[in-house]
């Protein structure tokens, strides 16, 4: 399953696991859905959709958790890797992503995205999309750049498919909505946990990363291009034209928009969680 890249870039929770608009987005689901899919179908849409591989690549993102702090994973000496393993465990993330769409997932929207994902084009997008959700980033882009680069200078039509796919699949932009929203809280979670100490509020904080917000969406652009450029670069022009058909389907558009809510719920708890195992092993620092 195609999903939005962005790499390259007490007794009461500590903040919110959602950010409002996703929890209306759940809510909708909740109130109008016709018929929720039961665990068994969602299990297996999970796999044959690679959605399963996208809630599991989510580990991937914790290398850049201390360095949203100003630290390095060094800082944390031997425990982080075991740190980090134990709080982005694939099969908690798993079962949580599960648990949501077992409550908001229609039973016919289900059916439409997985006849797709299991036709034979699909499993060999599902391949190669489970593969690049793994593959080093390092290798990925740049190969991914050099491929655009090829792709530039021959007027090739793939480009235009390409960002037709990365709108499909979130044509509000949520996606960098939810990634700054994840990380000003995962900040506060760590200064709240005493891991960091803030010079600003929390205000200053959306301020100083708002002064960024153009170049983050820039690069959030040329690194959905490079990622698509590196895992689809043996498909056939009328083969992504399929696909991208596929996904400006308003039913797969309807299913990425949850599958978009739950991956940002996921991550997003995940680091909350890791924020607060964080304020056990380090000392206080400021940022």
């Amino acid at each position: 399953m195609r999903m939005i890249s962005f790499s390259k870039l007490g007794a009461q929770a500590l903040f919110p696991a959602l950010t409002a608009s996703l929890m209306a987005l759940f809510l909708s689901f909740l109130t109008t859905q016709a018929r929720a899919a039961d665990r068994e179908q969602v299990e297996a849409f999970l796999q044959v959709t690679g959605f399963d591989v996208a809630i599991d690549s989510i580990a991937t993102t914790a290398t850049a958790a201390p360095n949203m702090l100003g630290l390095e994973e060094g800082d944390f000496g031997s425990q982080w890797t075991l740190l980090a393993r134990s709080v982005f465990d694939p099969e908690f993330m798993r079962d949580r992503a599960t648990d949501i769409l077992e409550a908001t997932l229609e039973e016919d929207l289900l059916a439409h995205a997985a006849a797709f994902y299991a036709s034979d084009l699909g499993q060999r997008l599902v391949e190669v999309e489970n593969a690049a959700h793994l593959a080093d980033d390092e290798e990925k882009y740049t190969e991914g750049a050099r491929l655009i680069a090829e792709m530039q200078a021959n007027d090739d039509p793939r480009i235009d498919l390409f960002k037709r796919m990365s709108t499909a699949i979130d044509p509000q932009n949520v996606g960098l909505q939810a990634m700054t929203e994840i990380q000003v809280r995962f900040i506060l979670a760590a200064s709240y946990a005493g891991v960091v100490s803030l010079s600003v509020d929390e205000q200053g904080l959306r301020a100083a990363l708002a002064e960024n917000a153009d170049e983050v969406a820039e690069q959030a652009e040329i690194s959905s291009l490079e990622n698509a450029a590196y895992t689809y670069q043996d498909f056939s022009l009328d083969e992504l034209i399929a696909y991208t058909e596929a996904l400006e389907h308003p039913d797969m558009m309807t299913v990425y928009e949850l599958m978009n809510a739950v991956h940002f719920e996921v991550m997003s708890n995940r680091f909350e969680a890791l924020a607060l195992r964080m304020g056990q092993v380090q000392p206080e620092q400021e940022l």
